[in-house]
């Protein structure tokens, strides 16, 4: 480009008077010298509006300012210090404040309204122009190095997160991302950074599912110490499972997703918050059978705050692979309540909560099916299913044989293969997870 600015536009303050026009008119007549096209723009409050008057996407290479700074400084900060073209003041002398609050907004200039010969306001005005491209420049390059920067820690993210997931090495991970990217026509930074979004997406699904199983978990422990069954043991994976859910909450209340999301998805979070604080103080209360009922009244409240934090949640992730984590990780939650009203229908003697199971063990066997039907089977994971389908099985063996002379050893069943069929769900929720389809799709 050369030296000189190829178009000026002039704008006035607000106030125009004699002196200003003659200024204006000074700096007109030495850029038409110069060959330089120049024209009124208006008021300096029309800055931003005034720069890209000339051409719907193009800017004046120059702005030239007659106004006092106070108002100069008001119009340029839409642009936050990055104007989009020099911009250069004619006054009065400055003070320094004002000189360093000017130039920090992207002052290109100042020159005095009088006293300067047209030929040297045309060559200083050539120079605050000159300088503003070279700023320019570095301020893309120094964008551009922090973008590359930027997009390779995306990258070593995205490598880590394939590498621990899948067991792989990191050039193998590299090549994942890249062929992802030449896929959908996406930079590999673009894709790593989707990774990363996916894998959190998930984990945060995953957690907020875990809150679903753990109020039902945390009522049924409650009911085996108060129906003696492992009492000790109860006591421990009871005081686990608050420890769980407390850090299951501390952590999606600092996900970063979390705070870009919809107010609904930040108001079911306080749900979840608000019902915990209601649970975790009926179990610290001394577990009667009054106690235990009032515990799960708070549990079920917990657990339909989880539940649509939980699917709330996987909309946000838009991924439909996100649905199987949600979906295995229902399962924790529903072996865990069966076993829970399984328990309390006995200690509290309500026949009508062991008769409404029916519904739920047809939801988790219609689910088991899905499970081992579903696209992202693994060997893995078919390993896992079936252990699943044989502890489920051993679980309902349990249940027909809870109440009678065999009531203790089938409550006893009941409670350990819960407790199984948690550990394998568990790992089976991980490993969807950190599938490859789930981090790639």
């Amino acid at each position: 480009m050369a030296f000189m600015a190829v178009s000026v536009i002039l704008l006035s303050s607000s106030e125009v008077s004699d002196a200003v026009d003659a200024a204006l008119a000074r700096a007109q007549r030495a850029l038409d010298q110069a060959g330089v096209p120049a024209r009124r723009g208006g008021a300096c409050s029309a800055l931003v509006h005034q720069a890209g008057a000339l051409a719907p996407d193009q800017v004046a290479d120059q702005i030239v300012v007659v106004a006092p700074a106070g108002e100069l400084a008001q119009a340029l900060r839409p642009w936050a210090g990055e104007p989009p073209c020099a911009v250069s003041l004619l006054s009065e002398p400055l003070p320094e404040a004002e000189r360093t609050e000017l130039l920090a907004l992207g002052l290109a200039g100042w020159w005095p309204r009088e006293g300067l010969a047209d030929d040297a306001l045309a060559a200083g005005l050539a120079l605050d122009h000159a300088r503003w491209q070279r700023e320019a420049a570095a301020r893309h390059e120094l964008a551009r190095a922090r973008g590359q920067l930027d997009e390779r820690k995306w990258v070593d993210r995205a490598k880590g997160v394939l590498m621990s997931a899948r067991g792989i090495g990191e050039d193998e991970a590299f090549r994942l991302l890249r062929g992802a990217a030449m896929h959908a026509n996406l930079r590999v930074g673009e894709v790593s950074r989707s990774v990363i979004e996916a894998s959190q997406w998930a984990d945060a699904i995953n957690r907020a599912g875990q809150l679903r199983m753990l109020s039902q978990r945390l009522v049924k422990l409650a009911a085996q110490r108060l129906a003696g069954i492992d009492a000790r043991r109860a006591r421990t994976l009871q005081d686990e499972a608050t420890q769980r859910v407390q850090d299951n909450l501390d952590h999606l209340a600092a996900l970063p997703q979390l705070a870009e999301a919809p107010e609904s998805t930040r108001a079911a979070l306080a749900a979840v918050n608000h019902t915990w604080t209601a649970l975790a103080a009926a179990l610290n209360q001394r577990q009667t059978p009054q106690a235990l009922a009032d515990s799960d009244q708070c549990a079920m409240a917990l657990l339909a705050c989880a539940e649509a934090l939980t699917e709330a949640l996987e909309e946000g992730g838009a991924r439909r692979a996100l649905t199987l984590v949600n979906l295995c990780g229902r399962q924790r939650m529903r072996v865990q309540r069966v076993a829970k009203d399984a328990l309390l229908a006995t200690l509290l003697g309500e026949a009508a909560r062991r008769d409404a199971l029916t519904p739920l063990l047809d939801e988790v066997e219609a689910t088991l099916l899905e499970l081992e039907r579903a696209p992202l089977t693994s060997a893995e994971s078919r390993e896992a299913l079936a252990a699943a389908r044989d502890e489920w099985l051993r679980l309902l063996r349990g249940l027909r044989s809870t109440e009678g002379a065999q009531g203790s050893e089938g409550r006893a069943l009941l409670a350990r293969s819960s407790d199984a069929l948690l550990d394998v769900f568990d790992r089976l929720t991980a490993s969807y997870e950190h599938s490859l389809q789930v981090i790639m799709s």
